[in-house]
Protein backbone atom coordinates (compact mmCIF):
# COMPACT_ATOMS: atom_id res chain seq x y z
CA UNK A 1 0.00 0.00 0.00
CA UNK A 2 1.17 3.79 -0.77
CA UNK A 3 0.17 5.38 2.49
CA UNK A 4 0.15 9.11 3.48
CA UNK A 5 0.31 10.13 7.13
CA UNK A 6 -0.43 13.36 7.90
CA UNK A 7 0.77 15.66 11.32
CA UNK A 8 0.77 19.20 10.52
CA UNK A 9 2.64 20.32 14.01
CA UNK A 10 4.12 16.47 15.26
CA UNK A 11 7.05 16.34 13.08
CA UNK A 12 8.16 12.38 13.78
CA UNK A 13 11.73 13.91 12.95
CA UNK A 14 11.11 16.66 16.55
CA UNK A 15 12.41 15.54 19.82
CA UNK A 16 9.68 14.91 22.39
CA UNK A 17 9.60 16.69 25.47
CA UNK A 18 9.13 20.11 24.66
CA UNK A 19 5.80 22.15 25.33
CA UNK A 20 4.16 20.75 21.55
CA UNK A 21 6.56 17.60 21.21
CA UNK A 22 5.38 14.32 22.60
CA UNK A 23 2.86 11.60 22.24
CA UNK A 24 2.22 12.30 18.72
CA UNK A 25 5.05 12.77 17.63
CA UNK A 26 6.02 9.30 19.26
CA UNK A 27 2.82 7.97 17.18
CA UNK A 28 3.64 8.88 14.06
CA UNK A 29 7.32 8.24 13.70
CA UNK A 30 6.63 4.57 15.34
CA UNK A 31 3.53 3.84 13.26
CA UNK A 32 5.66 5.24 9.88
CA UNK A 33 8.83 3.35 10.72
CA UNK A 34 6.41 0.05 11.48
CA UNK A 35 4.21 0.50 8.30
CA UNK A 36 7.42 0.54 6.14
CA UNK A 37 9.12 -2.55 7.48
CA UNK A 38 5.91 -4.23 6.65
CA UNK A 39 6.49 -3.27 3.31
CA UNK A 40 4.44 -0.26 2.54
CA UNK A 41 5.29 2.89 1.44
CA UNK A 42 4.78 6.01 3.61
CA UNK A 43 5.02 9.51 3.30
CA UNK A 44 4.72 12.01 6.53
CA UNK A 45 3.35 15.28 5.72
CA UNK A 46 4.37 17.28 8.60
CA UNK A 47 4.28 21.41 8.57
CA UNK A 48 8.05 23.34 8.28
CA UNK A 49 9.34 25.19 10.82
CA UNK A 50 12.52 26.08 9.94
CA UNK A 51 13.48 28.02 7.06
CA UNK A 52 16.32 25.75 6.45
CA UNK A 53 14.38 22.54 5.95
CA UNK A 54 14.07 20.39 2.61
CA UNK A 55 11.36 19.94 1.02
CA UNK A 56 11.67 16.04 2.00
CA UNK A 57 13.76 13.85 3.94
CA UNK A 58 14.55 9.96 4.87
CA UNK A 59 13.68 8.64 7.98
CA UNK A 60 14.09 5.16 8.06
CA UNK A 61 12.67 4.63 4.58
CA UNK A 62 9.87 6.77 5.06
CA UNK A 63 9.92 9.99 3.30
CA UNK A 64 9.11 13.17 5.68
CA UNK A 65 8.06 16.04 3.54
CA UNK A 66 8.03 19.56 5.11
CA UNK A 67 4.90 21.37 3.74
CA UNK A 68 5.53 25.34 3.19
CA UNK A 69 1.93 26.56 5.30
CA UNK A 70 2.77 29.86 7.24
CA UNK A 71 5.84 31.26 8.36
CA UNK A 72 8.55 28.54 8.53
CA UNK A 73 9.36 28.84 12.20
CA UNK A 74 8.21 27.26 15.36
CA UNK A 75 4.84 28.42 15.97
CA UNK A 76 2.63 27.34 19.07
CA UNK A 77 -0.16 24.61 17.16
CA UNK A 78 -3.34 26.59 18.58
CA UNK A 79 -1.69 29.30 16.44
CA UNK A 80 -1.70 27.17 13.10
CA UNK A 81 -5.02 26.78 12.09
CA UNK A 82 -5.29 29.71 9.65
CA UNK A 83 -2.48 27.93 7.79
CA UNK A 84 -4.51 24.69 6.99
CA UNK A 85 -5.61 26.02 3.88
CA UNK A 86 -2.33 26.48 2.28
CA UNK A 87 -1.07 23.04 3.85
CA UNK A 88 -4.41 21.66 2.25
CA UNK A 89 -2.92 23.16 -1.45
CA UNK A 90 0.07 22.02 -1.16
CA UNK A 91 -1.15 18.40 -0.11
CA UNK A 92 -3.93 18.39 -2.65
CA UNK A 93 -1.09 18.98 -5.21
CA UNK A 94 1.85 16.76 -4.03
CA UNK A 95 -0.98 14.05 -4.30
CA UNK A 96 -1.76 14.46 -8.10
CA UNK A 97 1.56 14.39 -9.07
CA UNK A 98 2.59 10.99 -7.67
CA UNK A 99 3.00 8.57 -10.31
CA UNK A 100 1.23 6.18 -7.67
CA UNK A 101 -1.80 7.03 -6.22
CA UNK A 102 -2.09 7.11 -2.15
CA UNK A 103 -4.61 3.88 -0.88
CA UNK A 104 -4.97 5.93 2.19
CA UNK A 105 -4.79 9.26 4.29
CA UNK A 106 -4.44 8.91 7.62
CA UNK A 107 -4.89 12.18 9.77
CA UNK A 108 -3.31 13.31 13.22
CA UNK A 109 -5.11 16.12 14.67
CA UNK A 110 -7.98 17.88 13.90
CA UNK A 111 -6.21 20.38 11.56
CA UNK A 112 -4.62 17.47 10.16
CA UNK A 113 -7.88 16.29 9.09
CA UNK A 114 -9.16 19.39 8.05
CA UNK A 115 -5.89 19.33 5.75
CA UNK A 116 -6.47 16.08 4.32
CA UNK A 117 -10.54 16.54 3.71
CA UNK A 118 -9.86 18.66 0.43
CA UNK A 119 -7.76 15.62 -0.97
CA UNK A 120 -10.25 13.32 -0.16
CA UNK A 121 -12.64 15.12 -2.09
CA UNK A 122 -11.44 15.95 -5.20
CA UNK A 123 -9.58 12.78 -5.51
CA UNK A 124 -11.57 10.08 -3.78
CA UNK A 125 -8.78 8.75 -1.25
CA UNK A 126 -9.70 7.26 2.06
CA UNK A 127 -9.86 9.22 4.59
CA UNK A 128 -8.74 7.96 8.32
CA UNK A 129 -8.81 10.14 11.13
CA UNK A 130 -6.92 10.01 14.98
CA UNK A 131 -7.93 12.90 16.97
CA UNK A 132 -4.95 12.31 19.72
CA UNK A 133 -7.13 14.85 21.69
CA UNK A 134 -10.79 16.15 21.66
CA UNK A 135 -11.40 19.78 21.19
CA UNK A 136 -14.78 19.26 23.63
CA UNK A 137 -12.98 17.46 25.90
CA UNK A 138 -9.55 19.40 26.28
CA UNK A 139 -12.11 22.82 26.88
CA UNK A 140 -13.96 21.32 29.60
CA UNK A 141 -10.58 20.16 31.30
CA UNK A 142 -8.43 23.26 30.71
CA UNK A 143 -11.33 25.98 30.13
CA UNK A 144 -10.03 29.12 29.51
CA UNK A 145 -6.35 27.64 29.29
CA UNK A 146 -7.35 26.66 26.15
CA UNK A 147 -6.20 28.67 23.21
CA UNK A 148 -7.59 27.00 20.58
CA UNK A 149 -11.23 29.13 18.69
CA UNK A 150 -14.67 27.39 18.98
CA UNK A 151 -14.17 26.29 15.24
CA UNK A 152 -12.27 23.91 16.65
CA UNK A 153 -15.48 21.67 17.12
CA UNK A 154 -17.23 22.64 13.99
CA UNK A 155 -14.66 21.08 12.00
CA UNK A 156 -14.38 18.28 14.31
CA UNK A 157 -17.45 17.28 13.93
CA UNK A 158 -17.40 17.66 10.65
CA UNK A 159 -14.59 14.90 10.92
CA UNK A 160 -16.68 12.58 12.78
CA UNK A 161 -19.23 12.92 9.03
CA UNK A 162 -17.11 12.92 6.67
CA UNK A 163 -13.94 10.21 7.61
CA UNK A 164 -14.42 7.03 6.50
CA UNK A 165 -13.04 5.66 9.86
CA UNK A 166 -11.99 7.09 13.12
CA UNK A 167 -9.82 5.67 15.55
CA UNK A 168 -10.12 5.77 19.04
CA UNK A 169 -6.93 5.23 21.30
CA UNK A 170 -8.30 3.66 24.18
CA UNK A 171 -12.44 3.25 25.08
CA UNK A 172 -12.33 6.23 27.44
CA UNK A 173 -11.52 7.76 23.56
CA UNK A 174 -14.20 5.91 21.75
CA UNK A 175 -16.90 6.69 25.13
CA UNK A 176 -16.27 10.47 24.24
CA UNK A 177 -16.54 10.53 20.42
CA UNK A 178 -19.91 8.75 20.78
CA UNK A 179 -20.84 11.01 23.84
CA UNK A 180 -19.65 14.55 22.15
CA UNK A 181 -20.13 14.11 18.64
CA UNK A 182 -22.54 11.45 18.42
CA UNK A 183 -20.47 9.15 16.33
CA UNK A 184 -21.76 5.68 15.44
CA UNK A 185 -19.81 3.29 17.35
CA UNK A 186 -20.01 1.14 14.18
CA UNK A 187 -17.15 3.78 12.64
CA UNK A 188 -14.73 3.85 15.55
CA UNK A 189 -11.92 1.55 15.72
CA UNK A 190 -10.12 1.50 19.17
CA UNK A 191 -6.17 0.61 18.24
CA UNK A 192 -3.79 1.84 21.30
CA UNK A 193 -0.56 3.94 21.28
CA UNK A 194 2.52 1.44 21.71
CA UNK A 195 6.08 1.05 22.46
CA UNK A 196 9.19 0.12 20.76
CA UNK A 197 10.72 -3.20 22.53
CA UNK A 198 14.38 -2.41 21.16
CA UNK A 199 14.23 0.44 22.74
CA UNK A 200 12.37 0.02 26.31
CA UNK A 201 13.20 -3.29 28.74
CA UNK A 202 13.91 -4.07 32.02
CA UNK A 203 17.37 -2.45 32.98
CA UNK A 204 18.88 -3.22 36.34
CA UNK A 205 18.27 -0.32 39.05
CA UNK A 206 21.85 -0.23 40.48
CA UNK A 207 23.38 -0.27 37.48
CA UNK A 208 21.47 2.84 35.92
CA UNK A 209 21.57 4.57 39.01
CA UNK A 210 25.79 4.41 38.82
CA UNK A 211 25.47 5.07 35.45
CA UNK A 212 22.99 8.68 36.34
CA UNK A 213 25.08 9.19 39.77
CA UNK A 214 21.69 8.51 42.00
CA UNK A 215 21.52 7.35 45.61
CA UNK A 216 21.52 3.52 45.33
CA UNK A 217 19.55 3.68 48.70
CA UNK A 218 16.67 5.81 48.26
CA UNK A 219 12.92 5.46 47.10
CA UNK A 220 13.05 7.20 43.68
CA UNK A 221 9.78 8.69 41.81
CA UNK A 222 10.44 9.41 38.33
CA UNK A 223 7.86 11.94 36.11
CA UNK A 224 8.59 11.95 32.67
CA UNK A 225 6.98 13.60 29.91
CA UNK A 226 6.28 17.56 28.64
CA UNK A 227 6.43 19.88 31.80
CA UNK A 228 2.64 21.65 30.99
CA UNK A 229 0.38 22.59 33.81
CA UNK A 230 -1.83 19.61 32.97
CA UNK A 231 0.34 17.14 33.41
CA UNK A 232 -0.14 17.42 37.27
CA UNK A 233 3.62 17.48 38.65
CA UNK A 234 2.83 19.98 41.35
CA UNK A 235 0.45 17.24 42.34
CA UNK A 236 3.29 15.06 42.77
CA UNK A 237 5.41 17.60 44.95
CA UNK A 238 2.47 17.72 47.07
CA UNK A 239 2.20 14.14 47.53
CA UNK A 240 6.19 13.94 47.78
CA UNK A 241 5.87 16.33 51.07
CA UNK A 242 3.53 13.89 52.54
CA UNK A 243 5.89 11.10 51.72
CA UNK A 244 8.97 12.46 53.43
CA UNK A 245 7.02 13.73 56.02
CA UNK A 246 3.86 12.30 57.51
CA UNK A 247 5.05 8.63 56.05
CA UNK A 248 8.67 8.99 57.31
CA UNK A 249 10.13 7.59 53.22
CA UNK A 250 13.37 9.05 52.26
CA UNK A 251 12.10 9.98 48.65
CA UNK A 252 13.42 12.00 46.21
CA UNK A 253 11.60 13.52 42.72
CA UNK A 254 13.38 13.46 39.00
CA UNK A 255 11.61 15.46 36.62
CA UNK A 256 13.00 14.94 33.11
CA UNK A 257 11.20 16.89 30.03
CA UNK A 258 11.17 20.32 29.18
CA UNK A 259 12.36 22.41 25.86
CA UNK A 260 15.74 22.35 26.64
CA UNK A 261 18.53 19.65 27.71
CA UNK A 262 19.68 21.66 30.72
CA UNK A 263 16.52 22.60 32.71
CA UNK A 264 16.02 26.02 31.63
CA UNK A 265 13.16 28.32 32.89
CA UNK A 266 13.55 30.55 30.60
CA UNK A 267 13.14 27.59 27.90
CA UNK A 268 10.90 26.22 29.94
CA UNK A 269 8.60 28.70 32.03
CA UNK A 270 6.54 25.56 33.61
CA UNK A 271 9.72 25.04 35.22
CA UNK A 272 9.45 28.26 37.22
CA UNK A 273 6.76 27.35 38.54
CA UNK A 274 6.96 24.25 39.44
CA UNK A 275 10.47 25.07 41.70
CA UNK A 276 8.03 27.58 43.27
CA UNK A 277 6.07 24.65 44.43
CA UNK A 278 8.43 22.46 45.64
CA UNK A 279 9.31 25.44 47.75
CA UNK A 280 6.32 26.16 49.45
CA UNK A 281 6.05 22.44 50.20
CA UNK A 282 9.77 21.80 51.55
CA UNK A 283 10.76 20.06 49.10
CA UNK A 284 13.02 22.11 46.50
CA UNK A 285 16.03 19.63 47.89
CA UNK A 286 14.56 16.20 47.37
CA UNK A 287 13.27 17.40 43.83
CA UNK A 288 15.73 17.43 40.80
CA UNK A 289 14.87 18.34 37.14
CA UNK A 290 16.98 16.71 34.57
CA UNK A 291 15.98 18.57 31.42
CA UNK A 292 15.45 16.92 27.93
CA UNK A 293 16.79 13.98 27.21
CA UNK A 294 16.87 12.08 24.02
CA UNK A 295 15.37 8.78 23.42
CA UNK A 296 18.16 6.74 23.44
CA UNK A 297 18.41 7.81 27.15
CA UNK A 298 14.83 7.35 28.73
CA UNK A 299 15.33 3.68 29.36
CA UNK A 300 18.58 4.42 31.80
CA UNK A 301 16.14 7.02 33.94
CA UNK A 302 12.99 4.32 33.91
CA UNK A 303 15.41 1.71 35.11
CA UNK A 304 16.79 3.92 38.20
CA UNK A 305 13.33 4.69 39.19
CA UNK A 306 11.57 2.67 41.92
CA UNK A 307 8.53 3.69 40.55
CA UNK A 308 6.85 6.00 37.40
CA UNK A 309 4.28 8.91 38.15
CA UNK A 310 1.94 10.47 36.08
CA UNK A 311 -0.98 12.15 37.64
CA UNK A 312 -2.30 14.83 34.78
CA UNK A 313 -6.39 15.63 35.33
CA UNK A 314 -6.91 15.31 31.55
CA UNK A 315 -4.96 12.75 29.57
CA UNK A 316 -6.48 11.58 26.13
CA UNK A 317 -3.88 8.50 26.10
CA UNK A 318 -0.72 8.64 27.54
CA UNK A 319 2.30 6.98 26.05
CA UNK A 320 5.07 6.88 28.88
CA UNK A 321 3.56 4.38 31.39
CA UNK A 322 3.24 2.15 28.74
CA UNK A 323 7.15 2.43 28.57
CA UNK A 324 7.34 2.39 31.75
CA UNK A 325 5.64 -0.57 32.58
CA UNK A 326 7.57 -2.06 29.63
CA UNK A 327 10.88 -1.60 31.69
CA UNK A 328 9.06 -3.57 34.39
CA UNK A 329 8.64 -0.12 36.36
CA UNK A 330 5.07 -0.16 38.67
CA UNK A 331 3.02 2.81 37.37
CA UNK A 332 0.71 5.22 39.94
CA UNK A 333 -1.54 7.11 37.20
CA UNK A 334 -4.21 9.16 37.57
CA UNK A 335 -7.63 7.48 37.01
CA UNK A 336 -8.73 9.52 33.66
CA UNK A 337 -8.36 9.11 30.02
CA UNK A 338 -5.98 6.31 28.60
CA UNK A 339 -4.12 5.82 31.69
CA UNK A 340 -7.17 3.99 33.21
CA UNK A 341 -6.93 1.81 30.53
CA UNK A 342 -3.02 0.79 30.36
CA UNK A 343 -2.27 0.47 34.04
CA UNK A 344 -4.30 -2.23 35.37
CA UNK A 345 -4.68 -1.06 39.39
CA UNK A 346 -3.87 -3.05 41.83
CA UNK A 347 -1.94 -5.87 39.43
CA UNK A 348 0.18 -3.88 37.15
CA UNK A 349 0.32 -0.29 39.46
CA UNK A 350 -2.63 1.35 41.33
CA UNK A 351 -5.14 4.37 40.12
CA UNK A 352 -5.55 7.25 41.93
CA UNK A 353 -7.37 10.31 41.72
CA UNK A 354 -5.92 13.31 39.93
CA UNK A 355 -5.14 16.35 42.27
CA UNK A 356 -5.55 13.83 45.14
CA UNK A 357 -1.68 14.46 46.58
CA UNK A 358 -2.95 12.13 50.01
CA UNK A 359 -3.94 9.07 47.94
CA UNK A 360 -0.90 9.36 45.84
CA UNK A 361 1.41 9.62 48.61
CA UNK A 362 -0.58 6.52 50.07
CA UNK A 363 0.18 4.35 46.86
CA UNK A 364 3.67 5.36 47.10
CA UNK A 365 4.61 4.86 50.55
CA UNK A 366 2.85 0.94 49.72
CA UNK A 367 5.26 0.43 47.15
CA UNK A 368 8.54 1.84 49.26
CA UNK A 369 7.39 -0.50 51.76
CA UNK A 370 7.33 -3.47 50.36
CA UNK A 371 9.64 -4.06 47.25
CA UNK A 372 8.02 -7.20 46.48
CA UNK A 373 5.04 -5.89 45.39
CA UNK A 374 6.69 -3.13 43.46
CA UNK A 375 8.90 -6.14 42.08
CA UNK A 376 5.57 -7.88 41.43
CA UNK A 377 3.63 -4.86 39.79
CA UNK A 378 6.22 -4.24 37.58
CA UNK A 379 6.83 -7.91 35.74
CA UNK A 380 2.93 -7.74 35.21
CA UNK A 381 3.31 -4.38 34.08
CA UNK A 382 5.77 -6.17 31.22
CA UNK A 383 3.73 -8.66 30.53
CA UNK A 384 0.87 -6.49 29.74
CA UNK A 385 2.90 -3.96 27.72
CA UNK A 386 4.42 -6.87 25.16
CA UNK A 387 0.59 -8.37 24.94
CA UNK A 388 -0.87 -5.23 23.91
CA UNK A 389 0.73 -2.20 23.27
CA UNK A 390 3.84 -3.09 20.76
CA UNK A 391 4.29 -0.40 18.21
CA UNK A 392 4.12 -3.94 15.36
CA UNK A 393 0.98 -5.02 17.00
CA UNK A 394 -0.42 -1.39 16.28
CA UNK A 395 0.60 -0.92 12.99
CA UNK A 396 -1.18 -4.34 11.90
CA UNK A 397 -4.17 -3.20 13.54
CA UNK A 398 -3.64 0.19 11.33
CA UNK A 399 -2.40 -2.07 8.12
CA UNK A 400 -6.09 -4.15 8.71
CA UNK A 401 -8.21 -0.84 9.13
CA UNK A 402 -6.83 0.45 5.74
CA UNK A 403 -7.49 -2.32 4.42
CA UNK A 404 -10.89 -2.19 5.28
CA UNK A 405 -11.59 1.09 4.38
CA UNK A 406 -9.77 0.70 1.02
CA UNK A 407 -10.80 -2.92 -0.14
CA UNK A 408 -7.28 -3.37 -1.06
CA UNK A 409 -7.38 -6.77 0.49
CA UNK A 410 -11.03 -7.63 -0.99
CA UNK A 411 -12.17 -8.16 2.87
CA UNK A 412 -15.87 -7.60 2.56
CA UNK A 413 -17.66 -4.94 4.59
CA UNK A 414 -19.17 -6.28 8.11
CA UNK A 415 -17.77 -5.52 11.77
CA UNK A 416 -17.25 -9.48 11.39
CA UNK A 417 -14.15 -9.14 8.84
CA UNK A 418 -12.31 -6.67 11.41
CA UNK A 419 -9.45 -8.47 12.90
CA UNK A 420 -9.51 -9.15 16.87
CA UNK A 421 -9.01 -6.20 19.03
CA UNK A 422 -10.26 -3.33 16.33
CA UNK A 423 -14.20 -3.42 17.25
CA UNK A 424 -15.10 -1.60 20.12
CA UNK A 425 -17.15 -4.56 21.92
CA UNK A 426 -14.67 -6.96 21.49
CA UNK A 427 -11.73 -4.06 23.36
CA UNK A 428 -14.48 -3.71 26.29
CA UNK A 429 -14.59 -7.33 26.41
CA UNK A 430 -10.77 -7.93 26.35
CA UNK A 431 -10.33 -5.57 29.11
CA UNK A 432 -13.24 -6.64 31.37
CA UNK A 433 -11.38 -9.90 31.60
CA UNK A 434 -7.40 -7.94 32.49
Amino acid sequence: MKIALVSEHASPLASAGGVDSGGQNIYVANVARQLRRMGHEVDVFTRRDCAVLPVSLDMDGVRVIHVPAGPPTRMPKEALLPYMAEFADFLLGFCREQRRRYDVIHANFFMSGLASLKTKQVLGIPLVMTFHALGKVRRFHQGADDGFPDDRFDIEERLVREADSIIAECPQDAADLCKHYATGSDRIRIIPCGFEPAEFGPFDCSRARATLGWRADQFTVLQLGRLVPRKGIDNVMHALALLRGAMSVDAHLYVVGGNADMPNEIATPEIARLRGVATACGVAEHVTFIGRRGRAQLRTFYGAADVFVTTPWYEPFGITPIEAMACARPVVGADVGGIRYSVVDGKTGFLVPPRNPEALATCLAKLARNPALAHDMGMAGLARAHAHFTWSSVAQQLEALYRHVTGVAGLRSGAEQMPEGLQIASVRTAVGRM
